[in-house]
């Protein structure tokens, strides 16, 4: 019995001790590598590819085929979910995540031994941006969040309240305004440093907070001096489908990425949106016709409008050439891993990527934009995921000059017409605003959100436009249509939208249970 006693003491002292190979809280902060390596996490927290592509269909661009892929993204659109949803619930425990890291990394930082205070300084403004960035993410979905700005306890984290969305919001801008000036410009990073956060990265993202506060004039200042080259010297690249390979990656568009390494760090989404004999797996993300016909013809004439040249028989003929290198149709040529050129047959009884077949995508339309051919047999791609790019502050731009009755030649050339331009438009009825001068100025609005749906597609941007605009319970209501096949769309999807409880996301139930300081809950939850 001694000698059991004896054995039990030594076994708590060696506990007491900790194994000496691992790190502690008291050990890691001491390391020269510590603040990069949680930095590192920060970034790689810092956004989901599963969100990222997922999100297209929560909008009107995509139907999810799967009750399960994307946390539920079928059941989202179709108005059937609630605080307990895997997405809903995914999304606040993602950034309070992402969140719990940066303020880690802030209180902690100060204990990392011969750490430059250059460095320093700029390792915190990275970290203070990734935070703004949740932040942004989580107004947008639920409004009023807890604004958390240092660690917590483990018993705080039961008494914490949420804060007003005007009061997150101020918070994001004045970080953005306090980093930028400790950022670099994109272009004095090293190679060995690309994709890392730059004071343009701060700058665009305050740029769009303001204009998803409609904020147009705010906006506006801030990108003009963004084209103007004040953060930096940022320029469309020449190819649209370029943009999206992996040999062009952080190319002169590129302001910020979700970064992927092959191999290392990796994700396989492309599986889901690809032709099915390529993906082999269940097509979950099938492009909506109604994306499908926003692209306007190549006379910048919208396929219903007069004098469109649109012909329903031929409805791929001498459109936007951004269609072909966003979406895959009925007859489009493809070239598979192997190098191989393939005409993609979706029509009913065409093949295993027909409309009819039980993994197919139901829409009778694929993704082509971010197809990395490059990608490993699983479809593993380390493609890099663009979160803002120059494309879009050119967008962003055109939409704030409008919404203050303001887009006139000027603003149309340095914006739209050099974003045709890059496409692959020729015709000046496409590219001269002389040609649409005389719209009213809502049909200017409408022409300016119908440009961001078709440039910006599959990059994750059309379902928080369409919430900030407000048309969701518009687009959202009804039915999700295919590819015509024969007199009549297919029909796909039935989606559904409250205006009075869905343009925000309940706040989860799980987070409720544990805090009731959370509550009230957002209106109709």
């Amino acid at each position: 019995m001694l000698g059991v006693l004896l054995l039990g003491a030594a076994g708590c002292k060696k506990l007491d001790l900790g194994p000496s190979y691992q790190d502690t809280d008291l050990t890691f902060w001491q390391k020269p590598e510590a603040a990069a390596q949680v930095l590192n996490n920060c970034y790689a927290g810092m956004y989901s590819d599963d969100y990222y592509f997922f999100n297209e269909s929560l909008s009107d661009n995509s139907f999810s085929s799967s009750s399960v892929n994307g946390g539920a993204a079928q059941s989202i659109a179709a108005g059937a979910y609630d605080g307990r949803t895997n997405r809903v619930a995914g999304e606040w425990a993602f950034h309070y995540g992402g969140i719990r890291n940066v303020n880690n990394l802030i209180a902690n930082i100060d204990k990392v031994p011969g750490l430059d205070a250059g460095l320093k300084d700029r390792y915190l403004a990275e970290a203070r941006f990734i935070r703004a960035f949740h932040y942004f993410h989580l107004i947008s979905w639920y409004a009023d969040v807890p604004l958390i700005k240092n660690e917590i306890s483990y018993e705080e984290s039961f008494n914490i309240a949420r804060t007003s969305k005007a009061e997150v919001l101020a918070y994001v801008l004045t970080e953005l305004d306090e980093v930028a000036p400790l950022l670099p410009l994109k272009a004095e990073y090293g190679d060995a440093e690309k994709g890392r956060i730059s004071k343009g990265a701060a700058m665009a993202l305050k740029a769009k907070v303001l204009l998803y506060d409609n904020k147009w004039s705010e906006a506006a200042a801030v990108l003009e001096q963004f084209m103007g080259g004040t953060y930096g010297v940022y320029t469309l690249f020449p190819s649209f489908p370029g943009i999206f390979q992996p040999e062009n990656e952080n190319n002169s568009e590129v302001i910020l990425n979700l970064e992927f390494v092959p191999v290392s760090r990796t994700h396989s989404m492309q599986r889901f949106f690809i032709p099915f004999t390529e993906g082999t797996l269940i097509s979950g993300m099938a492009p909506s016709q109604s994306l499908v016909d926003d692209f306007i013809m190549t006379n910048g004439k919208s396929i219903s409008e007069t004098g469109s040249g649109y012909d329903d028989n031929a409805p791929y003929r001498n459109r936007d050439p951004r269609l072909e290198a966003t979406i895959i149709h009925d007859g489009s040529s493809f070239t598979t891993k192997r190098g191989e050129t393939v005409t993609i047959r979706t029509a009913p009884g065409t093949g295993d990527n027909a409309a009819d077949k039980a993994d197919a995508s139901k829409t009778g339309y694929y993704f082509r934009k971010y197809y990395d051919r490059t990608a490993d047999g699983n479809n593993n791609s380390g493609l890099n995921l663009i979160l803002l790019r120059y494309a879009d502050v050119l967008l962003m731009y055109a939409e704030a000059k409008v919404m203050m009755n303001q887009l006139d030649a000027d603003t149309w050339d340095k914006t739209i017409k050099v974003i045709r331009q890059r496409a692959g438009f020729s015709d000046p009825a496409a590219l001269n605003f002389s040609n649409y001068a005389g719209l009213s100025n809502t049909a200017k609005t409408d022409l300016v959100r119908r440009e961001r749906r078709t440039e910006l597609a599959l990059e994750s941007q059309r379902i928080f436009d369409i919430r900030r605009w407000k048309i969701a319970e518009t687009v959202m209501n009804g039915t999700l249509y295919g590819m015509k096949v024969g007199n009549s769309h297919l029909i796909v999807d039935r989606r559904v939208f409250d205006a009075g409880k869905h343009y925000l996301w309940p706040v989860p139930q799980a987070d409720i249970d544990m805090n009731n300081h959370l509550l009230p809950n957002n209106t109709g939850w």
